[in-house]
């Protein structure tokens, strides 16, 4: 069976504390494993969380800030050990080539993966087109370089068994229709609709910019740090992070169906500070507050609404 879920290794952002760990973040989508800005102690919260060097199939750092990254160097070195059977591709900002080669280097061990490099330029980039999905890159706004990620999965076609049974439509003929488009005059389109392709994104260290918006948009599942509470909006334009309120706001605007909070100050000790912030921002979908070891399900393909019934979801 498919699983799309993500599971959390770490939630802090700059200082950890004794219940968050430095950033770190699985999404398992089928039958790949994307990992995301493995900070400090990932590879020790993978254990925790029954998370195996072979189920990472790509690595994805936002930018080389200690948090995002200094975790690399230990997960590399752990999917040689285990001599994961497949290809790793590793992306990241061009413009920090130099720290990944540092630690991707820092110790002696001995390579047994091969490592594809394919590292993100310009304001916008397609990284990777699968069968599964594409992997797109966007240029962020923070002191040092720094991306975003954003993952579509492309749209398929749903059956409609009321028109199927309509043209007569049964058995073998039904997998010839989709194969070929057509059947004894019945097209695809008179027996189907479009399906949604499912859309996540990642957005860790940013002030808010276009880049931020255009990851956003119309995500089923999205994960963007909230570094701190609106009442400190401007140390965290000062640092070029976000409060939960921005967050929450640009959820809202983009219509995100399942927000995730995550990157949290050790200043604050209350995360349901977070949630209240992000309610009162308007944002009314699926929320959750991120807390290490947790795991988030990618929500379950939006069903449009037939013609002439309510549409909760408008």
């Amino acid at each position: 069976m498919s699983v799309r879920e993500l599971v959390v290794l770490g939630t802090a952002s700059q200082v950890p504390t004794r219940l968050r760990n430095h950033n770190g973040y699985l999404l398992r989508w089928d039958g790949e494993g994307i990992l995301f800005d493995p900070g400090e102690g990932t590879q020790r919260q993978m254990l925790h969380a029954g998370v195996a060097a072979h189920d990472i199939d790509r690595i994805c750092v936002t930018h080389f800030h200690g948090d995002h990254s200094l975790g690399l160097a230990g997960v590399i070195q752990r999917i040689n050990l285990d001599r994961v059977p497949h290809p790793v591709t590793a992306h990241y900002p061009a413009s920090g080539q130099q720290f990944f080669d540092r630690l991707r280097y820092s110790t002696a061990y001995r390579e047994t993966v091969r490592m594809v490099q394919a590292p993100a330029t310009g304001e916008c980039i397609v990284l990777a087109e699968t069968p599964a999905y594409v992997l797109e890159a966007h240029r962020l706004r923070h002191p040092v370089e720094s991306y975003g990620y954003r993952l579509t999965e492309p749209d398929g076609r749903r059956m409609l068994p009321a028109k199927l049974a309509e043209h007569s439509i049964t058995g073998p003929e039904i997998s010839r229709l989709q194969r070929e488009g057509e059947v004894g005059g019945v097209t695809l389109d008179q027996v189907s609709e479009v399906r949604r392709g499912q859309r996540f994104a990642f957005v860790m260290d940013t002030g808010l910019c276009d880049g931020v918006h255009r990851l956003a948009e119309g995500c089923d599942l999205l994960v963007i740090e909230s570094t701190f509470l609106d009442e400190d909006e401007r140390l965290a334009a000062e640092y070029g992070h976000l409060t939960a309120g921005q967050a929450a706001r640009v959820a809202r605007d983009a219509g995100v169906r399942h927000l995730v909070l995550t990157h949290f100050s050790q200043r604050y000790a209350d995360p349901e500070a977070f949630a209240r912030q992000a309610r009162t921002a308007g944002f009314d979908g699926e929320l959750t507050i991120a807390a290490d070891l947790m795991r988030v399900p990618v929500p379950t393909r939006h069903v449009p609404a037939r013609p002439g019934t309510p549409n909760p979801s408008n």
